[in-house]
C-alpha cells in the first residue's frame, strides 16, 4: 500500500493528480491532525512584540546561540490543534473505561468545584501557617477519615502516588527494623498475585525480593509463606483484594505469621475501592498501606495535577512515619516539621516531598467522602463488586475465566486467551474492542494468567452501560474464537491502524526532527 502526504491511498479511487493533491486524510469529523511543527513555522510568531531594547546580559555566557526552532502559531491554530487532538483521545467522560486494576471511575463535578474554591485553588505551600488554617483543616479532616476507614493508627499525607506511597511504607518498615537492631532483615516476600510495583519498590529500597506462589484458586499459598518466613525476612508486600480480583481470605493468618516471625505487613491499597466501608485493613493485621485517592476517592488520574497516595500506619510503625503532618493544637492547626516533631515523632525516617502534599486532591477526596457518608461508601464497594461479578458471569461462557470457580470476584473480572482460535491472541481482542468504540481492557496482567484480560467496570457504570459493553466484547470474542481474519487488522476505524508495538516500545520516536532536503544529484 502506498500513501502520499495528503493521506490519499490507491484503494480510495480518484487517482488523478488533482484528487491526490487535495485529499487531506480527514474522514467526516475524524480529522487527520498534523504535528505543531507541521502547522506552524519557526520563522513566524502568533504574537507581535515591539523590538526589545538592548540590555546587558545576566546569563554569564549561557546565552542561546542558535534559533530555538519552535513553530509560531496564531491563537486559532493553537486552539484548533489541541481541540482536534482531544477528540482523538478516549476518556472517562466519553464512555466506560474497563482498565482492570486502575479503577477508572467517574469524577463527580461537585468535587471539582470544591477544589476550585478560592483559598484552595490558589494556596501556596510557603504561605505563613496562620494564613492557611482552612487548608490545614481539610488535610486534618481527610487524614481523620482515612484513618477511621482503614482502622489504622496514623496517616502520612505527603506521598504523591501509589508507588511513592509504597516506598514510604517500606522506608518506615526499614526504619523500624533498624531501631530494633534488626537491620539484617533484607528480604521482602511478594506474592505472585501482587501488583508489579510491589517488588520494584522493595528492590529500590535495597531489599531482596522473593516470590510466594499462588494456589490453584488464585490466592496466596499460606503454607508456602510460613515455610519461607525466618530471621532474614523484613516483611511481606501483599495486594488485597489481589490482582486476580480475589479477596485474600487468609489475610489475618498471613499477618499473624509474619508478625510472629518478626516482620511487618505492607498492604497495597490500590484495590481499596472494593472493600471501603466494609473491611478495615487494620483489623487484618496490616502495618502500612497506601491509598490511591484517584482509585477509591475519585480524584483525577493526573488531570488535576500531581497525584496523591497517603499511607496509613499501625501503632507499631507510627513513630517512624515521615514528616510533615498536620496536628490540631487547641483551636488551631499546626504543621509538624523536623524542628517541631519533638519526642513523639523522633523516629521519623525523614521527608518524602519538599512540602505537604497535593491540595487539589485532598479537597476532592474529602468532598467525595463527606458527600457519600458512611452509607454511601458502603454502597460504593458493594456496587463495584456487583458490577464486576455481573461482567464475569455474563462473559464466562464466551471467554475463559481462570478463577471463575474461586468464588465471587471483587472489583475486577479476569479472563484469559484460552479458547481463542489458533493464532489469535488477547491483543486481537483488545484491538477489535477499539473498533466497537471502547478503550481496551488491561492486557497481559496479572502475569500469573496467560493472555490475561482484566476488566474493572467500577461502581459508576449503570446496568445499561455494562450491557452495551458486554455485548461489544462478546461480539469480538466470538469473532476471535471463530478465527475472523479481519480482527488481525483491527482497529479499522481508529485514527491510526495497528502499530508495531514491539518496535514502538524498543525504538520510540520521541523527538520531532525537521525533514532533511533531498540530496542534490551530482552535476
Amino acid at each position: 500500500m502506498t500513501i502520499n502526504q495528503s493521506g490519499w491511498r490507491p484503494e480510495m479511487g480518484g487517482g488523478d493528480e488533482a484528487t491526490q493533491a487535495t485529499f487531506t486524510g480527514n474522514r467526516a469529523l475524524m480529522l487527520e491532525e498534523p504535528l505543531l511543527f507541521e502547522i506552524g513555522s519557526a520563522d513566524v510568531t502568533g504574537v507581535d512584540f515591539d523590538e526589545a531594547p538592548e540590555a546587558p546580559s545576566r546569563l554569564g555566557g549561557m546565552e542561546r546561540k542558535d534559533p530555538i526552532g519552535l513553530p509560531g502559531l496564531s491563537e486559532p491554530e493553537a486552539v484548533r490543534h489541541y481541540t482536534r487532538l482531544s477528540r482523538q483521545n478516549y476518556a472517562i467522560d466519553l464512555g466506560l473505561f474497563p482498565l482492570g486494576s486502575c479503577t477508572m471511575k467517574h469524577n463527580p463535578r461537585l468535587n471539582e468545584r470544591m477544589a476550585r474554591l478560592p483559598g484552595f485553588a490558589d494556596v501556596h505551600p510557603l504561605q505563613p501557617v496562620d494564613t492557611v488554617q482552612g487548608a490545614l483543616e481539610v488535610i486534618h479532616q481527610l487524614a481523620h477519615w482515612l484513618v477511621t476507614l482503614t482502622g489504622m493508627d496514623s496517616v502520612a499525607m505527603s506521598p504523591k502516588a501509589g508507588a511513592h506511597g509504597e516506598l514510604c511504607g517500606i522506608l518506615a518498615i526499614r526504619a523500624a527494623l533498624e531501631a530494633k537492631g534488626e537491620g539484617h532483615r533484607k528480604v521482602i516476600l511478594v506474592p505472585e498475585s501482587a501488583h508489579g510495583t510491589n517488588p520494584a519498590t522493595a528492590a529500590f529500597a535495597g531489599f531482596k525480593v522473593e516470590d510466594i506462589p499462588a494456589t490453584a484458586e488464585g490466592r496466596v499459598d499460606l503454607e508456602a509463606l510460613k515455610v519461607r518466613l525466618g530471621p532474614d525476612v523484613a516483611g511481606v508486600m501483599i495486594t488485597n483484594p489481589n490482582t486476580c480480583g480475589l479477596f485474600e481470605r487468609d489475610m489475618r493468618a498471613i499477618s499473624d505469621a509474619v508478625h510472629d516471625a518478626g516482620g511487618y505487613v505492607y498492604c497495597d491499597g490500590a484495590n481499596f475501592n472494593a472493600i471501603v466501608g466494609r473491611v478495615r485493613p487494620g483489623d487484618l493485621g496490616v502495618d502500612a498501606m497506601h491509598i490511591n485517592l484517584h482509585k477509591t476517592f475519585s480524584t483525577p488520574h493526573g488531570g488535576g495535577g500531581p497525584g496523591s497516595g497517603p499511607v496509613v500506619f499501625s501503632a507499631a510503625l507510627t513513630p517512624f512515619a515521615p514528616l510533615p503532618f498536620v496536628e490540631k493544637q487547641g483551636d488551631r492547626f499546626a504543621l509538624i516539621e523536623e524542628e517541631t516533631a519533638g519526642e513523639h515523632h523522633a523516629g521519623s525516617f525523614g521527608r518524602m516531598v519538599a512540602f505537604h502534599g497535593q491540595m487539589g486532591m485532598f479537597t476532592r477526596a474529602l468532598s467525595y467522602i463527606l458527600s457519600h457518608g458512611a452509607d454511601g461508601l458502603y454502597q460504593v464497594s458493594g456496587d463495584a463488586v456487583l458490577n464486576a461479578n455481573y461482567v464475569l458471569r455474563q462473559l464466562e461462557d464466551v471467554l475463559d475465566a481462570p478463577f471463575g470457580g474461586s468464588g465471587p470476584c471483587m472489583h475486577e473480572a479476569l479472563f484469559s486467551d484460552a479458547g481463542l482460535a489458533e493464532g489469535f491472541t488477547t491483543l486481537d481482542v483488545a484491538k477489535g474492542l477499539i473498533d466497537e468504540g471502547y478503550h481496551p481492557m488491561t492486557m497481559y496482567f496479572p502475569l500469573v494468567v496467560h493472555g490475561a484480560m482484566l476488566i474493572e467496570p467500577t461502581e459508576t457504570e449503570s446496568k445499561a452501560a455494562l450491557d452495551q459493553f458486554i455485548g461489544a466484547l462478546r461480539s469480538v470474542a466470538e469473532r476471535a474464537k471463530a478465527g475472523d481474519q479481519a480482527l488481525k487488522g483491527a482497529p479499522h476505524f481508529a485514527p491510526r491502524r495497528r502499530l508495531d508495538e514491539t518496535q514502538a516500545a524498543r525504538k520510540p520516536v520521541l523527538r520531532w526532527k525537521a525533514p532533511q532536503p533531498a540530496a542534490q544529484a551530482a552535476e
